[in-house]
C-alpha cells in the first residue's frame, strides 16, 4: 500500500498585509494569519477532504498553527505541532530564538491541538539555510516512517522546500507560494512528487512569491 505525504506552506501572513502590524505585537516574530489567509486555510482544507490523511502536522509558529486548524476543522483531525517543520532560524531575521505560544496556549486557541504530542526534532537558533533545510528533510523521513499512513506537513517557505528535498533526497527548486500544496507518493522504496506548489484551490494567490 503506498504512502503519500502532503506538504502545504501557511497561509497569508498578518505582516504581510499590514507592514506596520510588528510595531505594537506581542510577539512581533509570530504573526497569525491575515483575513485571506483565513480563507485560504479554509480552502486548503476543502481540498483535503477526502484525500484520507490520518495525521497532521504543524510548525508552532501561530500562522502554521492556525493554517492547520483550518484544515483539522474540515477533516476532523488533530494537530501535532512539531519544531522540526519550524520556521528558518536566520540570525539575520531574528536576534534570538523568535518567541512562540506555548504548547498550553495554543490549545487554548485551537482546541484540536494535540497536547501528549512532543516533537521528534527540535530547530535550534541559529541555524544556516542548509542546516534549516536538512532539519525539516530529517523531521520529514522521521514522520513518514513513524506514521505510516497519509500525512499532512504544515510548514514555511524553507521547511516545505526542505521536507520535500528530504523525501525526494534530490536537492529539487520548487515555488513555495502561500498555502501552496505538495504531493509526494510512496512507491515501494521511492517517493515521487505528483504535485509542486499547487495553488489551484485557491481564489486569492499572491503575485510575490516569498521564498525561493
Amino acid at each position: 500500500m503506498s504512502q503519500t505525504v502532503w506538504i502545504a506552506r501557511h497561509g497569508n501572513r498578518q505582516d504581510f498585509v499590514d507592514s506596520s502590524w510588528h510595531r505594537t505585537a506581542e510577539r512581533p516574530f509570530d504573526p497569525g494569519l491575515s483575513a485571506d489567509g483565513i480563507l485560504q486555510a479554509k480552502e486548503l482544507g476543502k481540498r483535503l477532504q477526502g484525500k484520507k490523511i490520518a495525521h497532521i502536522f504543524a510548525s508552532p509558529f501561530l500562522r502554521t498553527v492556525e493554517t492547520a486548524h483550518y484544515v483539522a476543522e474540515a477533516l476532523d483531525l488533530s494537530i501535532k505541532v512539531e519544531s522540526g517543520l519550524s520556521e528558518f532560524l536566520n540570525p539575520n531575521w531574528f536576534f534570538s530564538t523568535p518567541e512562540c505560544l506555548t504548547l498550553d496556549s495554543l490549545s487554548q486557541l485551537f482546541p484540536r491541538v494535540d497536547r501528549s504530542y512532543t516533537s521528534r526534532v527540535i530547530a535550534e537558533f541559529p541555524e544556516t539555510e542548509q542546516t534549516a533545510l536538512r532539519r525539516a528533510g530529517k523531521v520529514a523521513r522521521h514522520l513518514a516512517a513513524e506514521f505510516p499512513q497519509n500525512l499532512l506537513l504544515v510548514g514555511h517557505g524553507a521547511s516545505v522546500l526542505g521536507a520535500t528535498r528530504g523525501l525526494l533526497e534530490d536537492p529539487v527548486h520548487v515555488s513555495c507560494p502561500l498555502c501552496g500544496l505538495f504531493k509526494l507518493v510512496k512507491q515501494g522504496d521511492e517517493w515521487l512528487m505528483e504535485l509542486s506548489g499547487d495553488i489551484s484551490h485557491l481564489s486569492r494567490t499572491e503575485q510575490n512569491i516569498r521564498y525561493i
